[in-house]
């Protein structure tokens, strides 16, 4: 594995194929959520494995490359898949990626997940925007900014950009879709999380629960990025209801809802 380190978002960003205006929107596509780069136009198609210093995704769902092109009327980037800290990787490699995306032009950033929903109000299959997020490593000490280049002490504070959160929405409403809301919470897995962790969880108020997405999030901050999370409840995380959960659930509840998620992202990106 490559220090983290050592790796150059410049020199990653330089080996990614591309033709006309560099690209504004990055877009990272979670469990089984990847197919929506199916729909950019005028693509053109990097293997991370092509990427010098570019971490390459081990998990089923996760294919692994950059697309970019036309979606919504926006040039985009979009990546397919991530990596996260349970394939041993640290923190600061498993954000890598975004600071790509920042070389290539990008100044907004989507990023979405497949999370397990702890709200009884949610359904297997909803939308949630995120409000907010609480990185469970993070307070452990497994920040994307221990050792980083650049300002480390950065705010927190809407690092979900709350005018991004409202035009979700009223691209949801407009679509006729439910988009719900929430507090989604990063826990480090790979295992499922127990019955008592899941109390914990819903005390300090989360709504969702996942295993990325944090450090992303944290990394676009320090680059000044306006963020946008959007999580799929593709499994309920109820503390009573002692179902046992795979991933396989996960990307099946992904293809399931792909025509309602990239239709919204589209809007989104329509109305930026």
């Amino acid at each position: 594995m490559e220090p983290s380190a050592r790796r150059d978002p410049a020199v990653a960003a330089g080996a990614v194929r591309r033709a006309g205006e560099p690209p504004s929107v990055g877009l990272i596509l979670g469990s089984g959520l990847g197919e929506l780069a199916e729909r950019v136009e005028d693509a053109t198609r990097t293997a991370y494995a092509e990427m010098p210093g570019m971490p390459r995704p081990g998990v089923l769902g996760h294919s692994g490359e950059v697309v970019v092109g036309q979606l919504g009327g926006r040039r985009v980037a979009a990546l397919r898949g991530r990596v996260h800290l349970y394939e041993g990787h640290d923190a600061a490699t498993v954000a890598f990626p975004v600071r790509v995306l920042d070389a290539l032009g990008c100044k907004t950033l989507i990023v979405t997940n497949a999370a397990g929903g702890l709200n009884p109000a949610f359904d297997v299959g909803d939308l949630m925007a995120i409000e907010d997020h609480i990185f469970f490593p993070g307070l452990a000490g497994l920040s994307p900014l221990v050792g980083a280049p650049g300002e480390r002490f950065i705010s927190m504070v809407d690092a979900y950009d709350p005018s991004l959160v409202e035009l979700a929405l009223g691209c949801a409403a407009g679509l006729g879709l439910t988009l719900r809301r929430g507090v989604y919470a990063m826990v480090a897995g790979p295992s499922f999380e127990t019955p008592a962790e899941l109390r914990l969880l819903t005390v300090v108020g989360a709504d969702a629960v996942g295993m990325s997405t944090a450090p992303e999030v944290v990394v676009a901050r320090q680059l000044g990025m306006r963020v946008l999370g959007l999580s799929c409840i593709t499994n309920l995380a109820l503390p009573d209801a002692r179902k046992p959960v795979d991933h396989m659930e996960v990307l099946e509840t992904g293809e399931r809802v792909k025509g309602r998620f990239a239709s919204l992202v589209t809007a989104v990106l329509e109305a930026l």
